[in-house]
């Protein structure tokens, strides 16, 4: 067998760009769309929040502790989350609470106590939308699909730059614009491969600054960070499958409480018992200080909001203030006293590993945050230019495909793989590992199953032309 020629090679690219795009543009226009709206996260909840902020306050605001009270009133034999900083003394209180494993945000009138509205977290719209980007609504499993379709995006990303690189191209016409002129096929091809590239950077960089939040290489970065001193600290993004909040994730779940922002609460709710901070405790901890008191001392802190107030933990026998900002380098996390409520230590995204600041600069660009107005300009242009591509890319599919046929490009005849695409596939395995195995499992279904029935192999093209 001879080693793969030019033409050799731009054939077995374009039909993986082919096959990568048949699996994964579906999963593409779907997070395409997702990730669109959820850019404008900070816009949509100002929006959302609107009636319950300038409200009328003709008297004496109620004490956080009065707040909390009035929010369990609202959800009987719940527990307490989180206290979130209100942004103006005119805006409502958001209480954040736990009953039967779901989180539910009751909003409270700061003076009257008079609840607001009471939402299931899960149940919010740009939950759902980042539950959809995140997961298809399927949890696990589905964060694995969109993994693996995360995966394969980069695959038709790479192999379309390589498609798109002129070799015997005059002008720049079909390369950086478009012809207009075109008509059918040819015009569907030139916006697919022009606005592929002008937007290939940005895409790549979407795909992987997204992979932190991927199950399995999410999880092994997880274990990566393990090995490092940045397990000392609370890793700051969540991995599929995690349903707290963001800004407590792991830290402060289903906190079983006796009456509000009295007790010391543990990571079992099964196992959680009532503590009184006057009468003495059983936890981790003496809690003498209550809400009131951290909330005072949280607020002088002037942390970038939202900023949410959470009691003692299992992990943690301090009061925490944490800044959940999209913007990840201005975070900052607050501990106080349970004793004394004293501010024991301010934890700034500088003081973070390494890993945690690599990580959080990606997400914080990925959500479109990190940058202001033009972060998010960007990240809705890709967005749009991936739909486009997409769509384009399915047409041009359609018209190509004849009848009865998936349409792929034709397989060549037998030659032998370079060591450098044996490299590439290799290590591209091991830093993406639901590739990896998905290579593996489309071997063994080609080898064993295609390759023996010829309908099959036909209709797939892997016959040789």
């Amino acid at each position: 067998m001879e080693k793969l020629n030019a033409k050799q090679v731009y054939r077995t690219l374009w039909r993986w760009h082919f096959y990568a795009g048949i699996f994964a543009i579906p999963f593409v226009i779907i997070l395409s769309i997702t990730g669109a709206i959820y850019l404008f996260k900070p816009q949509i909840d100002a929006l959302h929040d609107a009636p319950y902020r300038n409200l009328t306050i003709d008297g004496q605001a109620g004490t956080p502790e009065q707040q909390v009270a009035a929010a369990f009133t609202a959800v009987p034999n719940a527990s307490f989350i989180a206290y979130e900083l209100p942004r103006e003394k005119t805006d409502a209180v958001n209480i954040i609470l736990n009953k039967s494993g779901k989180n539910i945000r009751v909003y409270v009138h700061p003076q009257t106590l008079a609840i607001l509205a009471v939402e299931e977290e899960d149940k919010r719209f740009l939950r759902i939308v980042h539950d959809l980007h995140g997961e298809l609504l399927l949890g696990k499993f589905g964060s694995v699909l969109v993994e693996l379709a995360a995966c394969w995006a980069i695959v038709l990303v790479m192999t379309g730059i390589y498609l798109w690189w002129p070799r015997s191209a005059k002008g720049v016409a079909g390369i950086l614009y478009p012809r207009v002129s075109l008509k059918g096929r040819l015009f569907w091809r030139d916006l697919h491969s022009v606005a592929g590239i002008w937007i290939s950077f940005f895409v790549l960089f979407l795909l992987i600054s997204g992979l932190p939040w991927a199950l399995v290489w999410g999880s092994a970065l997880k274990e990566v960070r393990g090995f490092t001193s940045a397990a000392m600290q609370q890793q700051d993004w969540s991995v599929a499958g995690q349903r707290n909040l963001p800004a407590l994730e792991e830290e402060h779940a289903h906190h079983d409480m006796g009456s509000p922002v009295t007790a010391t609460p543990t990571i079992d709710s099964s196992s959680a018992t009532h503590h009184d901070h006057g009468a003495g405790m059983h936890g981790p901890a003496q809690v003498r200080v209550n809400l009131d008191l951290i909330v005072a001392h949280a607020q002088q802190l002037k942390l970038e909001h939202p900023v949410w107030v959470a009691p003692p933990s299992a992990r943690t026998t301090q009061w925490t203030a944490k800044s959940n900002t999209q913007n990840r380098p201005r975070r900052a996390d607050a501990y106080f006293s349970a004793q004394t409520g004293e501010l024991i230590d301010i934890q700034n995204f500088s003081q973070r590993h390494l890993i945690d600041r690599a990580v959080g600069i990606g997400v914080s660009a990925h959500e479109g945050q990190l940058f202001g107005w033009f972060n998010q300009l960007l990240g809705l242009i890709t967005a749009l230019g991936l739909v486009l591509i997409s769509v384009s890319g399915f047409i041009m599919w359609r018209k190509r495909a004849p009848d009865g046929v998936l349409g792929a490009p034709p397989a060549m005849p037998d030659a032998e793989v370079g060591k450098g695409f044996v490299v590439i596939i290799m290590v591209a395995a091991v830093v993406l590992p639901v590739l990896g195995i998905s290579l593996i499992v489309i071997l063994l279904i080609e080898k064993i199953i295609f390759s023996r029935w010829a309908y099959a192999k036909n209709w797939l093209g892997l016959h040789n032309s």
